[in-house]
């Protein structure tokens, strides 16, 4: 069984990091096939992250889930990419995601308040804050919001390694199309819905209906979806490490951090060389070439990060290329850190001694990583029990 068939199976998906380990000993850029090659060293991925020479696949599928990522900016190429990321990062400024902060608190302080002395964390918690912000940014209404995270499992289906249409995927694709189309023609006052819809309008070609529908589902859907990974990972790590409760309250963006570049929510993405002439760590990319890069190996690159398979949060010059690099860099990274640093700071400040309930259950996924059940045992500050 070759790396890619192993991170592919059962075992390899529920624990990928020893197969990274081994990559790494074989080199930072592995061969698949003449024209198709595994990218696992930090300096390498991040090097075809930065290069505009490396393009995002352009899926020939008809699937309607995969069409609808194709016209949003996550898999959009120069010149659209750059022309709907325009306008869509408008409302993920520094300014903007610093302002959101007291919000965020709020909405992390009154879902501690309603949680019971023994929780399904993943449900209750890691869901409900980041579905919180997004929504509000976009104006859903609060009613609307716990149907997204099982339409939200099913679409990113789709983004897993496999020829193997997904039909969960592509019903999820026309409910949210569905839905979205609805909320497009009744968008809130002061949501980004709105602003998009205005922009459509405006004439001059700087979104088509298909370009905001599909990138309103994607803010949604990756607005929560990989926080409430990176959520559910960090308390999985914290639960296993009691002893980091006092990092976590002293440098709680720190911890965040460690967390991204130990468990990464994502864990790989695509590239095909656009062009003759590109290579990846020292290794020569012939037009055409389909690459995969593996974020999660990148990130225990021992070439990059001393000691890769430790959890440390002390760690100096912790960059890890959780959300990517270079023009497709996650638009709401800044959000997704400091929604995990308010969460995990408060967290631990009310529920200092928490403790597993039960056992804990991963996804099956190898993109997308996280937990589908995470049970725990909550104490008050104070409290013995």
């Amino acid at each position: 069984m070759n790396l890619i068939e192993s991170l592919l199976s059962p075992e390899g998906r529920a624990d990928p990091f020893p197969l990274y380990a081994e990559a790494h000993r074989l080199g930072p850029v592995l061969p698949i096939t003449d024209t198709a090659f595994l990218v696992v060293g930090y300096a390498a991925v991040n090097e075809v992250l930065r290069n505009p020479g490396f393009r995002i696949p352009a899926d020939p599928s008809s699937q309607p889930s995969l069409e609808l990522m194709q016209r949003s900016i996550l898999r959009a190429n120069p010149p659209d990419h750059g022309r709907m990321r325009s306008l869509i990062s408008q409302v993920f400024t520094p300014r903007r995601v610093a302002a959101l902060q007291p919000a965020i608190e709020a909405a992390v302080d009154n879902l501690l308040d309603d949680l019971p002395a023994e929780v399904d964390f993943m449900d209750r918690f890691a869901f409900q804050l980041p579905v919180t912000v997004i929504c509000e940014l976009l104006g859903v209404p609060a009613s609307e919001r716990d149907r997204f995270r099982p339409l939200a499992s099913d679409l990113t289906a789709a983004l897993e390694l496999t020829d193997t249409p997904d039909a969960s995927a592509d019903a999820a694709a026309r409910e949210l199309g569905e839905y979205f189309a609805h909320l497009i023609r009744n968008p809130a006052a002061d949501g980004l819905v709105r602003a998009l819809v205005a922009a459509r309008d405006a004439g001059d070609g700087r979104l088509s209906d298909e370009e905001l529908l599909g990138n309103l589902i994607l803010l949604l859907v990756a607005g929560f979806e990989t926080t409430t990974d990176l959520l559910g990972n960090g308390l999985a790590i914290l639960l296993d490490r009691p002893q980091l409760t006092s990092t976590v309250s002293s440098d709680p963006a720190a911890f965040v951090e460690e967390v991204l570049r130990y468990d990464s929510p994502v864990q790989l993405t695509t590239r095909v060389a656009h062009t003759d002439g590109l290579s990846a760590g020292g290794v020569p990319m012939p037009a055409g070439s389909d690459l995969i890069l593996l974020l999660g190996a990148a990130n225990r690159d021992p070439a990059r990060f001393p000691q890769p398979d430790e959890f440390d949060p002390e760690r100096t010059d912790n960059k890890p290329l959780s959300f990517g690099a270079g023009a497709h860099i996650c638009l709401g990274n800044s959000l997704a850190r400091l929604e995990g640093t308010v969460a995990f700071a408060r967290l631990v400040e009310r529920f200092p001694s928490m403790s597993p309930a039960g056992r804990a259950a991963r996804r099956d996924r190898l993109v997308l990583r996280g937990y589908q059940t995470l049970p725990v045992r909550l104490s008050a500050a104070g409290c013995s029990d």
